[in-house]
């Protein structure tokens, strides 16, 4: 009877190894495939003491490398905008010229300001993003998601004609070879005033939602992320105070404890909380040009390493690539230059618009590569014998 009890005993042991080791699995094969779908480009915008603006952003891609450019759009360039039946959207002919980060080396802008100081940022919506049906008798009207930001860009100089414009256009689902689907998308467009606004589509409408945040990631929609922000209202950028408890006394082991509860993960709504609070808790700048370097080392919070991206839930070819984070912007508005660094050389470079004379760049764009070498630029500092 005892032997059959010790018997019994380890089959249940071993049963319950085993329901423990599967659920491990299972956890561990939930965590990879969250991980693995995460979406996770960043924009935030940044006000200067004196008023200057600087939008920034981080570009992710985990599936391959985006091959982004630098493009230049001269005045006067002619644009045909895409539909499902091939080139036979909208034309219309840039009345501002632009300077735009574009991605599968075509001319789908991703990031971009023009000469007016106007800023755009393309931002993946994937399960959210859903545009209007398109229709052959409209295709004068119509353009794809890829053309979204060259249209703003090279149209329009303030959020007012930016909301005036859109509403005269239909944005239609255009399958990208590349990716097999639509580039399923929401931007934001800030001025050089500091206003912002979100652009979506959901069940073929428009939505505009003012943000005066001035940040953006990417899924769910832009109104359910404001409203997840009040589960963190009790995030402070000033330390915890000491707490007595009986006869003890504790106090916080270091600095930063106002932001005990803030979501460090990769997800969307995550990257949103944490966007809204280093933004919200910058420290002061006194011009543009200094914001600069406050967006960018904010920005630095947000960099992915490979497999955590958008694409990363797709066939991948992630050869030579050393980050998710492929390319990393900072757009003074006020002073009109772009300012970047990519997952090849952390060395900021930078593009002056006000130098650039847009009626006589020629008749097509410019492309620039990001990197002309693939590698860091480091300066060795090793004292000489």
């Amino acid at each position: 009877m005892h032997h059959n009890n010790l018997k019994q005993k380890e089959t249940k042991m071993k049963q319950n190894k085993k329901v423990l080791i599967t659920t491990l699995l299972g956890f561990i094969l939930l965590v990879s495939t969250c991980v693995d779908s995460v979406h996770a480009c960043t924009g935030i915008r940044l006000i200067s003491t004196d008023k200057g603006v600087v939008y920034g952003r981080t570009m992710e891609w985990g599936a391959f490398d985006l091959n982004s450019r630098v493009a230049i759009i001269p005045r006067g360039y002619s644009f045909t905008g895409l539909t499902p039946d091939g080139e036979n959207g909208k034309k219309w002919k840039a009345k501002y010229g632009v300077v735009g980060l574009d991605m599968l080396g075509k001319d789908y802008l991703a990031d971009g300001m023009n000469e007016k100081g106007l800023a755009v940022g393309l931002f993946y919506h994937p399960g959210f993003a859903s545009y209007t049906s398109y229709e052959k008798d409209k295709a004068d009207i119509s353009i794809a998601p890829n053309d979204v930001v060259s249209f703003i860009l090279s149209q329009f100089a303030t959020i007012d004609e930016v909301r005036q414009g859109m509403s005269e256009v239909r944005v239609v689902p255009v399958v990208e070879e590349a990716l097999g689907i639509p580039v399923y998308a929401h931007w934001m467009v800030t001025s050089p005033e500091g206003e912002s606004i979100v652009i979506e589509f959901f069940d073929g409408e428009m939505k505009i939602f003012e943000n005066p945040l001035g940040v953006i990631t990417n899924a769910p929609t832009f109104d359910w992320h404001m409203t997840n922000l009040r589960n963190y209202l009790n995030l402070s950028a000033v330390a915890l105070p000491d707490k007595k408890i009986d006869d003890l006394d504790f106090a916080p082991l270091g600095g930063g404890s106002g932001m005990i509860g803030l979501p460090g993960d990769f997800t969307p709504p995550s990257r949103f909380v944490r966007a809204v609070a280093w933004t919200q808790t910058a420290r002061p700048t006194g011009t543009s040009s200094e914001t600069v370097y406050e967006i960018f080392r904010i920005l630095d919070n947000f960099n992915v390493p490979l497999g955590a991206a958008e694409g990363s839930d797709s066939p991948s070819s992630t050869e030579g690539m050393r980050s998710s984070t492929i390319w990393t912007t900072a757009w003074d508005l006020s002073e009109r230059v772009l300012y970047y660094h990519t997952q090849n050389n952390r060395r900021v470079r930078a593009l002056d618009l006000k130098e650039l004379d847009f009626s006589n760049l020629g008749d097509d764009l410019i492309h620039m590569p990001l990197d002309k070498i693939k590698e860091q630029d480091i300066e060795y500092i090793t004292p000489k014998k």
